[in-house]
């Protein structure tokens, strides 16, 4: 009895402490100091946090600065609002989760911070395609953006003399052409079914508009009208891939690559560090996925991958921006580019990772569109009905796969469709 008791009591204060660590602070204790909390949901970026957190204590004196990277941070950022127990900034993606915070009025209007200026206007336009409902204001600052489309073997390509389609009709030929030497032109990896969402999100973006969502909930169109020729596109590949994909997972896919057993890799940049380390040496490469007719028709698939919100109620604005002039800072930027291998969403001279050399025209231009899935909600589990269509093999596979997307959409979002039902009736009055 005086066990358990004594192993209860320790597992209390073990409790007590990891809610001090991971809870919100607001003053500067016994260091006179304003104390700044940001909880950023990205663990794999902890070092280059670490290494920022520590930059911005050591220049300032009358602010410190304490950044969390915890695991599974979406939860536990979740489980804190229920408590009302907020950080002062949070770093999230750009997807659905940032939409719901928005329509839950979370998050301060920071349209006054000079760095808005400074974000590159596509990546702005991105944010302001993830409003269920458009507002007025500036709600979140776009730090690093990630781009999918095709990785590719690079010293394979050259050996070779394939070059780098940019229409549907010519990445299906060298898809052809690349079979005929015994090598698999795609390795896929669909085991896990998150990677589904690569390819379809890639073929998405240059065949259906950005705003497809937005504009199935305002009743101006279908998922069966616009993502027809993504559907019929995506499984055209399995034709090109290593024999059963759904029996291998993403990390078989990484290893395969690496080790070159495909040419080519539909997926994104996020990737290159699980190849590399198989590989170290590998050359890679990418390009923007042809889906149409035409190069003019090709978009990038990038997303904001790491944006920074700041919540409605901190107390301290003026330090908070002060962080974000920071995290903003150039060398600051390129310490999580060189970490991370990522895209700068900030206006600047950069260094870009090589893999990202063959998009680089594309990022410059602002020719990109946000990762379809941004939009989906969680509950919808959209990967899984990818793989589940991929695997139908009967005549009607796509008609029921499309009529499927259609119904799930609408039982998922129901109380969104009338919102937005609701809103146009008022701007139409």
């Amino acid at each position: 009895m005086k066990k358990t008791k004594l192993l209860l009591s320790l597992f209390l204060i073990i409790a007590m402490l990891s809610s001090v660590i991971l809870s919100g602070c607001g003053s500067g204790g016994d260091s006179g100091k304003i104390e700044i909390e940001l909880v950023q949901y990205k663990p794999e970026a902890v070092a280059a946090f670490e290494k920022i957190e520590e930059g911005f204590n050591s220049t300032h004196d009358d602010i410190h600065l304490t950044i969390q990277s915890p695991n599974e941070a979406m939860t536990i950022l979740k489980t804190r609002f229920i408590r009302e127990d907020y950080p002062d900034i949070i770093g999230i993606g750009g997807d659905i989760n940032y939409s719901n915070f928005l329509d839950a009025d979370m998050f301060m209007d920071i349209s006054d911070f000079e760095g808005v200026d400074d974000i590159k206007q596509s990546y702005m336009d991105i944010e302001d395609e993830l409003e269920f409902i458009p507002v007025d204001g500036v709600y979140a600052l776009p730090y690093v953006a990630n781009a999918a489309g095709i990785l590719y073997n690079k010293d394979m390509f050259e050996e070779h003399g394939w070059e780098i389609p940019t229409t549907w009709d010519e990445f299906i030929e060298l898809c052809e052409t690349i079979q005929d030497t015994g090598i698999y032109p795609l390795y896929f990896g669909y085991k896990d079914t998150w990677t589904c969402l690569a390819p379809w999100n890639a073929l998405a973006v240059g065949l259906a508009p950005s705003d497809t969502c937005a504009q199935v909930n305002a009743g101006e169109t279908t998922f069966s009208e616009e993502y027809a020729e993504v559907a019929d596109k995506i499984k055209a590949l399995l034709d090109y891939c290593e024999p059963n994909p759904f029996a291998y997972g993403y990390n078989d896919a990484c290893t395969a690559f690496a080790r070159g057993e495909s040419a080519m890799y539909p997926i994104g940049s996020y990737a290159v560090p699980q190849i590399k380390s198989v590989n170290p040496d590998m050359n890679i490469d990418s390009f923007v996925f042809p889906s149409g007719d035409s190069e003019e028709d090709n978009v990038l698939h990038s997303g904001v991958d790491l944006q920074f919100c700041v919540m409605k109620n901190t107390e301290n604005k003026e330090a908070v921006y002060e962080v974000l002039r920071y995290l903003y800072e150039d060398e600051t930027i390129q310490i999580y580019l060189d970490d991370q291998n990522a895209i700068p969403c900030k206006e600047g001279d950069f260094e870009l990772p090589s893999m990202l050399d063959g998009m680089k025209e594309y990022i410059e231009q602002g020719r990109m569109a946000d990762y379809q899935d941004h939009h989906y909600p969680s509950e919808m589990s959209v990967d899984a009905m990818i793989q589940t269509y991929l695997l139908d093999t009967g005549d009607d596979a796509a008609e029921t796969f499309l009529k499927r997307f259609d119904d799930e959409w609408v039982r998922y979002n129901r109380d969104l469709i009338e919102k937005v039902r609701q809103y146009e009736e008022e701007v139409n009055t």
